[in-house]
């Protein structure tokens, strides 16, 4: 990740990004016990906008409700969540497009292993949109760790505790010569990366694992899907057999800082012909229209 810029919101104000610290004794330190989203903001002149912000929002407010962190909601309305945003962006001014990673961390000081009533910190900043993995063509590894259940550490919770998970298999994917993973579940069905969903096409029907199977329910996935279903593709969410990967004609992956990714390899073995294929390449184009400008979906807001 690159370096958060000057201007940090950290629990109620502006501050510098170095004070905006924890302490070693709290929750989110000891148990990462925080929840987070990611979104972009566009940049062009004057004008600022985020992609899908609501959602943004409501998913750390159902982050929190599935941990337990039952003081967020209360104290922070979607009006205030937009305002907070908005004064980071105006603080710091950005001149091209910008991650923004907002952050409840639980900051209550050696608490013991529970959540409920223990006080919260949220902070926001931004930092530049770089991709974290290849746009032009990605080499995959199946990991060696599995996919964390949804009875052990839930999936559709962005915990940051649970990225250790995400950490251990990408590490063995570099480590590999990959440039990131595939995770499976107990029972060896694919689930995701280690911070992306997958998609694959076979036969023109556009597939990809469906919520119950470990995954992150992605704000980005789903926007993939409804472009799909507009542009007339037959598409299915179900449970995804890591051979059928090998065999597909296109595969590839999406998330706010994955964007829409071709992959070319899995496993040593070449998909499709190693080149972006014509579906990938028409949800590519149209998830970057939407990024920007979308007057049928309402999905961008002005900041």
């Amino acid at each position: 990740m690159a370096l958060p810029h000057s201007k940090v919101y950290f629990g109620d104000r502006l501050v510098d990004a170095q004070e905006a610290t924890l302490g070693v004794a709290t929750s989110a330190v000891l148990y990462g016990l925080s929840v987070y989203t990611v979104f972009p903001v566009q940049v062009d002149g004057d004008r600022r906008t985020a992609f899908r912000l609501l959602d943004h929002y409501r998913r750390l407010v159902e982050s929190c409700k599935i941990i337990g962190i039952d003081t967020f909601a209360s104290e922070w309305t979607f009006d205030r969540f937009v305002q907070a945003t908005r004064d980071v962006i105006a603080a710091n001014a950005p001149t091209a497009e910008v991650y923004v990673r907002a952050t409840v961390h639980v900051d209550e000081p050696i608490p013991g292993t529970r959540v409920r009533g223990l006080h919260t910190t949220v902070s926001i900043f931004l930092y530049d949109a770089n991709p974290i993995v290849p746009q032009d063509g990605m080499r995959l590894k199946t990991s060696v760790w599995r996919r964390i259940p949804d009875n052990a550490i839930p999936s559709r919770a962005k915990v940051n505790g649970a990225y250790v998970n995400s950490v251990l298999a990408k590490q063995d994917a570099i480590d590999s010569g990959f440039d990131d993973c595939i995770f499976l579940d107990i029972n060896g069905h694919v689930c995701e990366l280690s911070a992306a969903n997958i998609f694959l096409v076979r036969n023109g029907v556009l597939v990809t694992p469906d919520v119950t199977s470990d995954i992150l329910d992605g704000i980005n996935r789903r926007t993939i899907l409804t472009l799909a279903r507009e542009e007339g593709l037959t598409v299915q969410e179900r449970t995804v057999d890591l051979t059928e990967l090998y065999i597909a004609d296109e595969v590839f992956v999406c998330g706010t800082s994955a964007g829409v990714a071709p992959v070319y390899e899995i496993d040593g073995r070449a998909i499709g012909t190693k080149e972006t294929g014509p579906v990938t390449l028409t949800l590519r184009k149209r998830h970057q229209a939407a990024l920007t400008s979308d007057e049928v979906h309402g999905w961008v807001s002005e900041l």
